[in-house]
């Protein structure tokens, strides 16, 4: 879901025409419905001739569906079908379900889990129990990184390197908003460092508070994260510091340790998890 980490320019096997039209697939997000070459064209950022062509190579592919009555398109069950692929692949998301739906019913908050997309998270699962938010998300929904709980606790679980990467694309990105939100990254990483868990109290969505926490695994896939969100009224930060943060990082440890992640799962626990048992490593708060 990351950009390559060569420019295209720089990569000799970097093939262009195929990722400008990823990236007119990628235009299409969720509740879009139809969409035109003009307006492909302005989110793309490619010249609309272009757009034209790679839509018609996407219709001819089975990616794309034309309308002709409005001259727009939708997409293809053909694309929908990679999304799914991806999603069944996705052990996490399945595993986590049921730790998920735990600590939705015990907070009233939803949560969710969800990896990078460029400069964006895109949830890929989430468990929630008709909360209403400022701003309606599902899966294949995205969320700012630098400004959110779930984006901010990604950040601070890649390696040095890798955030620092990060790091100089959020600045490019942003110009003059970015040293407000590099403070609260920078504040995040305080709090994860002392706490496990980053918080965003209105700083992404006035009305929306959350937690998020990062999970590491150990086979070279994530780092993913996972977030705890509900109105402001309902979280208000000292509950989000005091309750919520704590409940989510035992969350996540008792799922890296289900996964075999950074925590080895005793061999004793095995008959218990084939049972449909869920071990429990870490303590939730009652």
């Amino acid at each position: 879901m990351k950009r390559p980490a060569k420019k295209p320019a720089a990569d000799r096997s970097f093939v262009v025409a195929l990722s400008r039209g990823l990236d007119v697939l990628r235009a299409f997000h969720p509740n879009d419905g139809l969409l035109g070459n003009q307006e492909l064209a302005a989110r793309t950022k490619l010249p609309k001739p272009t757009v034209s062509r790679l839509t018609y190579t996407l219709t001819k592919l089975g990616y794309l569906t034309p309308v002709p009555r409005f001259e727009k398109y939708q997409l293809a069950p053909s694309a929908m079908a990679l999304g799914y692929a991806a999603l069944a692949n996705l052990g996490v998301r399945h595993l986590s379900e049921a730790f998920r739906e735990e600590v939705m019913r015990e907070t009233g908050g939803a949560v969710a889990v969800g990896a990078r997309d460029r400069l964006s998270m895109i949830y890929f699962g989430q468990s929630r129990n008709g909360l209403t938010l400022g701003v309606q998300l599902d899966v294949g929904s995205r969320i700012p990184i630098a400004t959110t709980a779930m984006g901010r606790a990604y950040i601070w679980a890649l390696p040095p390197e890798d955030r620092a990467a990060l790091l100089r694309e959020l600045r490019e990105h942003y110009g003059s908003r970015w040293p407000k939100m590099r403070d609260g990254i920078e504040r995040s990483g305080e709090m994860v460092a002392r706490r496990g868990f980053a918080i965003s109290a209105g700083e992404w969505q006035d009305d929306v508070h959350a937690v998020g926490v990062a999970l590491k695994l150990n086979d070279g896939t994530g780092p993913y994260a996972f977030n705890c969100g509900a109105p402001a009224f309902r979280f208000t930060e000292d509950r989000l510091v005091n309750d919520i943060g704590p409940r989510m990082v035992a969350m996540v440890r008792n799922i890296e340790t289900a996964l075999g992640g950074v925590v080895a799962t005793a061999k004793k626990d095995e008959s218990k998890k084939a049972r449909g048992g869920r071990t429990r490593v870490v303590e939730g708060i009652r």
